[in-house]
């Protein structure tokens, strides 16, 4: 009776740290540390949660510190749970530090950075 309370409380305990989970970086296009052959025109970020895109935010900076411009980022057609975000030229060729700002769906924020080269 006792084991059978005590599990209970553990597995509820466990649900509601899962609702409350916020969104973390699952995968990134490009890749964190990736060496790219051709710049790229988007970043595609995948999360582990739904996000609220007009609220998630993506900064692109260059080697020499120069924010890249970006269009509006955007939720993938099939998946709230991907991030789209437009360039409006290909990236040249150097490093780049992408940081990102999630909102989740539950409302929790996350935030982070990874970065990658654009081969010359």
């Amino acid at each position: 009776m006792i084991r059978s309370l005590l599990l209970a409380v553990a597995m509820g305990l466990a649900a509601t740290g899962a609702a409350s989970a916020h969104a973390h970086l699952v995968s990134a296009d490009p890749a964190d540390g990736a060496v790219v052959q051709a710049g790229p025109t988007q970043l595609k970020l995948t999360f582990s949660e739904g996000l609220e895109a007009g609220l998630s935010d993506v900064t692109v900076v260059a080697s020499g510190k120069a924010e890249m411009p970006t269009n509006p980022a955007m939720l993938a057609n099939d998946s709230d749970k991907v991030l789209i975000v437009p360039l409006p030229a290909p990236l040249l060729p150097g490093a780049y530090t992408v940081s990102w700002h999630a909102l989740s769906k539950d409302g929790h924020t996350s935030h982070n950075s990874y970065s990658f080269t654009v081969a010359p």
